[in-house]
């Protein structure tokens, strides 16, 4: 598996080497786009692939990115805390962003 370094270096590689260009935000039932005042449901996008960050020293420094594309074509990022640790996310949503459904995991 490629060793993508800081979750800052991940980014960048998944951005010029990868096409992940967008940056996408959790909501409570979706994941938004910003940029383009978008948001995509649980069953308008897949995760290709989850990224496991840990921090040296601080368990508040642990964090998962995901790389996501979406049925209208938008490839992008998602970085959320350590266990989906923020919010109150529908289980549809949850059950998207499941780490256990066989994904590439750093």
């Amino acid at each position: 598996m490629k060793d993508y370094g800081t979750l800052s270096q991940a980014i960048n590689i998944l951005k010029l080497e990868e096409g992940y260009e967008f940056d996408f935000n959790l909501m409570d039932e979706k994941i938004e786009l910003k940029a383009e005042s978008k948001s995509y449901h649980p069953d308008d996008f897949e995760v290709d692939k989850v990224l496991r960050f840990e921090g040296m020293s601080n368990p508040d420094d642990n964090a998962i990115l995901y790389c996501i594309h979406t049925k209208d074509g938008k490839k992008g990022t998602l970085v959320d805390g350590y266990g989906i640790s923020g919010g109150q996310i529908s289980k549809e949503l949850m059950a998207r962003l499941d780490l256990k459904s066989g994904r590439e995991t750093k």
